[in-house]
């Protein structure tokens, strides 16, 4: 049983903050709110965010350091450690390393049906696209992009939303940082709510 980590004093160096901070932040695999952060850490939350402030701009270079091959950024509600992007292309040809784990088209499609309209049933998502979605809706949600959301009041069929995973991967904060269809669906606006359900 690991024992539960103690709060240092005020008067300690803060490199001992940043330190324990950093710790946490290298074995997280989602991002992870300040707050649960301060929480791990037997720290007040504004002096986590501010520590977090401080990592970042390390990580990138801006006080006196050298940039680093990595960022901390806040994606999707949470603090995490990226890859820096302009090492993505040699980052992502070693981890794929002849692996595809690439979503196809369909599965793309679906996605971008699910991100637009949720909650939205299987049968919303088969209507929009015209063809059956239940294996890709299954890869959706194996790979942890969608899931469930309750039911359909009136047809009690399941629900689907994207989950944070989801954000992350698109670099999104919410889904309010989608960009607008309508630039790219002028004929949308002629659509009515219940025509696209």
């Amino acid at each position: 049983m690991t024992e539960a980590y103690e709060p240092v004093p005020d008067d300690a160096v803060p490199e001992h903050h940043l330190a324990a901070l950093e710790a946490v932040l290298m074995v997280v695999d989602e991002p992870v709110p300040a707050a649960a952060l301060a929480q791990a850490l037997g720290m007040p939350t504004g002096q986590v965010t501010e520590l977090l402030g401080e990592l970042g701009a390390d990580y990138r270079g801006e006080r006196g350091g050298r940039p680093r091959g990595f960022r901390l950024e806040e994606r999707a509600g949470g603090w995490r450690v990226y890859s820096a992007p302009d090492h993505a292309d040699m980052v992502g040809s070693f981890l794929v390393s002849g692996q595809t784990a690439r979503l196809t088209h369909a599965a793309l499609e679906t996605l971008a049906v699910v991100a637009y309209r949720q909650p939205v049933t299987r049968g919303q998502v088969s209507a929009i696209r015209g063809v059956n979605v239940d294996s890709v809706m299954r890869t959706l949600t194996a790979r942890g992009l969608v899931d469930e959301a309750g039911h359909d009041e009136v047809s009690g069929a399941v629900l689907y939303r994207t989950t944070a995973h989801f954000l992350e991967r698109l670099g999104l904060g919410s889904l309010d940082d989608l960009p607008p269809l309508a630039p790219y669906l002028p004929q949308l606006e002629s659509l009515g709510d219940e025509e696209l359900r």
